[in-house]
This record gives C-alpha cells, structure tokens and sequence, in this order.
C-alpha cells in the first residue's frame, strides 16, 4: 500500500472539501480546540456548533471559566448530553489557567494531567492545536482503516492495533500528519460512511482493500447497542437538569423530584435514583432541601 500517495490524495482532498468548521480555522485557539473535543465527544456536529460558538464568546480563554462557579459551565452546556463533560471542562480550565500560566498545554503528558483528557483528546489537542505528529483515531477514523487497509465493511470493537494502523498511514512531516489525522475523521464522517458509502467521491479509492475485495459483507461482530433514551433513567435525570439550568436561585429537592417524575417514569423509584446519582455526579448540590447547581 502506498502510504506517501495515499496521505498526499487524502490530504489535497480535505484541503478542498472539508467542513468549513470554527474550530479548524487558522486562528482557533488551542483553547477553542479543547473546548470542541470535549464537545464533540459523542455528538454531533450540528449540536455542538451553537454552544460552542457561545461558549468561546463568553469564555474565550481558561481564566474566563475558571472565574466562574462550575454551574455555569453546566448551564451553558444546555442540553449537550452528558454533562460532567461541563464539569471536567471547567476543572481543566481551572487547572490550566493555575497550572499553566492560562495556556492549553502542548505536551501530551501534561494535557493527560487535566481533568476530563482522556488520551484522544490529548492526543487530538497536540495534534489540531499544536501540530504535533499522534496518531488521532475516531469512530470514523477506525472505519476508514478497516475498509481501506483491513477490507472488512466496519470496524470491530477499538483496540491498540487502530493505533497502530493509523502512526503506519501518517506522512513523517508533523504538520501533513496533522491534516492527515483531520482528513481522515472527515472522509469517515461525510463520504466513507456507515450505512451509504460513497465510494464514487473518495479520493483514496483506488487503494481501498475493501472496495477492490467487491464489497463484502463481512463486518465484525456489532457491540451491543446503547439502551434506549425514551425511559431511561438519563432522560429522567435530564429533567431535573432542565429545571435547574432555567432557574436562577435554588429549588426545593420536591420541585426536583416532581420535574423527573414529569411525563411518566419507568418504576416508581426511578426519580428518586435520578436525583441520588445526579448529586453523586456532583451536578446538583444539596443543601437543607434545596438543590442548586454547582
């Protein structure tokens, strides 16, 4: 497999076609692009663009969320999902601006140190901030190689061997390997798709096992599936944080539980269990009978 070509059609690929996203600009801050890897983390583009745009206006560097209480972090992630994410992020921009002089460290043993880096985005961070040569795997990066190197139709369950395959792909010059990291989430994300590949619009076709092996239908084992949202104790839970994102002062632990109970409940323990783990989390504070975020 040629791997210089590869890199140089994929790369002049993306530099035509790719998204024209905030967070990929030439001036986006490091900061900005930390601040898009946690957002993106398990959700889509289109959600993510709105809060993240308000977020960087409103906190445009570390020390700007560190001066606020974590519960605006949280208000302002709206209805994101997950939102710790909201949580670790103002951690991290509280140790950032008292750690490292209010700049996104470069290092990726340092951005580890932070709360909520996980080694994707340190590795992402180093890569789309700093230019660093790291291997950057995504869900749509993985399928990308298993088509194009593998020749099976998905990718199984993650592994080290995706990184592996991915530093084997990387152009040796750090900033092309950069590019090539984002190119590769791009293809996987809009042409090498999951359920509607476009295999007419991929430049890297040509080199692509899968295709070349006539499209087999040969795909690992599916992970099992992520349980329903309708019913679940997350969409309890996010109820009660919808009331306390939209209000200004504490409410009565009662306002709390009747707003998870709102719109039915699978068991009758369920708002109750909502509630515990959404104080466990640290989202909610408690204190005689009222509940605030943090």
């Amino acid at each position: 497999m040629d791997t210089t070509a590869i890199a140089r059609e994929l790369n002049a690929w993306y530099q035509r076609e790719a998204r024209a996203l905030p967070w990929r600009a030439d001036d986006a801050t490091p900061w900005a692009i930390l601040v898009s890897e946690f957002m993106l983390q398990q959700t889509q583009v289109d959600r993510v663009l709105p809060r993240w745009t308000a977020w960087i206006e409103r906190w445009p560097a570390p020390s700007a969320l560190a001066a606020e209480e974590p519960g605006e972090a949280v208000r302002a992630w709206d209805r994101l999902g997950y939102p710790r994410r909201a949580l670790w992020l103002h951690r991290a921009a509280v140790e950032i601006a008292s750690r490292h002089g209010d700049r996104v460290p470069s290092d990726v043993e340092h951005l580890l140190a932070l709360t909520g880096i996980g080694p994707y985005t340190a590795r992402a961070v180093a890569a789309f901030a700093f230019g660093e040569r790291h291997p950057v795997v995504d869900t749509n990066t993985r399928r990308v190689i298993a088509r194009l190197v593998h020749g099976q139709a998905a990718a199984g369950m993650p592994s080290p061997r995706d990184l592996e395959d991915m530093a084997a792909l990387l152009p040796e010059e750090p900033r092309e390997a950069a590019v090539f990291n984002a190119a590769a989430m791009e293809l996987g994300a809009v042409v090498c798709t999951a359920r509607a590949p476009r295999c007419d619009a991929c430049p890297i076709a040509r080199w692509c096992e899968w295709r070349g092996a006539g499209y087999p239908d040969n795909a690992p084992s599916k992970r099992p599936k992520q349980a329903k949202f309708e019913g679940s104790d997350r969409q309890v839970r996010g109820r009660i944080m919808a009331l306390l994102r939209g209000a200004q002062t504490p409410v009565s632990a009662e306002e709390a539980l009747a707003a998870a109970a709102a719109g039915g409940v699978r068991d009758p323990e369920q708002p109750r269990r909502a509630y515990d783990s959404l104080i466990a989390d640290g989202l909610l504070v408690e204190s005689d009978g009222q509940v605030r975020l943090p």
